[in-house]
């Protein structure tokens, strides 16, 4: 279970998203519907950080990235580059089990239409700037999207002009850890073609390299 310092189950610091996962507790009882955890090695050098749970993802399933389109490309890729045990996620009881690697959302609970507010994301950047404190020295984060990306340098106490977003870009972030940014995963960006397997493992690459 992630250390509390860095996530509380029971936060309902965001009244528009409390009062959502409570509507859609009722017409999916069997959802997780609260905020979700990071997943992953508790001791990871790489840190990979999303947008938020996907309605029928990771709220769902209680796990980022389980159960989406969006998680097809990215566990394929931890698997083909050793960070994972499994090519795919499916349940929290799949067995799967990530080497050197931890996921996380920049907001941890599903917001309506994917969309979470600038206040949302703000109030919830202190569950993730205490996140990256718990990472070792030479750590990698990847951020996929570009709300991904601003979180990490807003959780860095940077402004938003620090570093650009763009796709596979890396930037020296203050304390020696690299940030690196990719697309997001979505099924949008696959379809419209702006991001595919190929791009995603390109990133990946490079991620080995840095924490070689």
């Amino acid at each position: 279970m992630p250390h509390s310092a860095y996530f509380k189950q029971s936060c309902r610091l965001c009244p528009r998203l409390a009062h959502f996962l409570d509507d859609v507790k009722q017409k999916h009882p069997d959802y997780h519907a609260l905020p979700v955890a990071p997943f992953g090695d508790p001791n990871a050098r790489l840190l990979i950080v999303g947008l938020a749970p996907g309605m029928h993802g990771a709220n769902a399933s209680g796990r980022p990235f389980t159960g989406d389109y969006a998680g097809l490309l990215l566990y394929k890729a931890l698997y083909d580059f050793g960070f994972s045990n499994q090519l795919e996620s499916t349940s929290l009881t799949d067995g799967l089990q990530l080497t050197n690697c931890r996921i996380t959302n920049a907001v941890k609970c599903l917001p309506p239409q994917n969309k979470p507010t600038g206040d949302e994301i703000k109030q919830c950047n202190p569950y993730l700037a205490a996140e990256i404190k718990t990472l070792p020295k030479n750590a990698v984060i990847l951020a996929l999207g570009n709300i991904a990306h601003q979180a990490v340098l807003r959780a860095y106490g940077l402004k938003a002009t620090a570093a650009k977003f763009g796709h596979h870009t890396l930037y020296d972030l203050p304390d020696g850890n690299k940030l690196v940014s990719s697309y997001h995963c979505s099924r949008y960006n696959v379809q419209t073609k702006r991001l595919n397997m190929e791009m995603l493992a390109a990133v990946f690459a490079d991620i080995k390299d840095l924490l070689a």
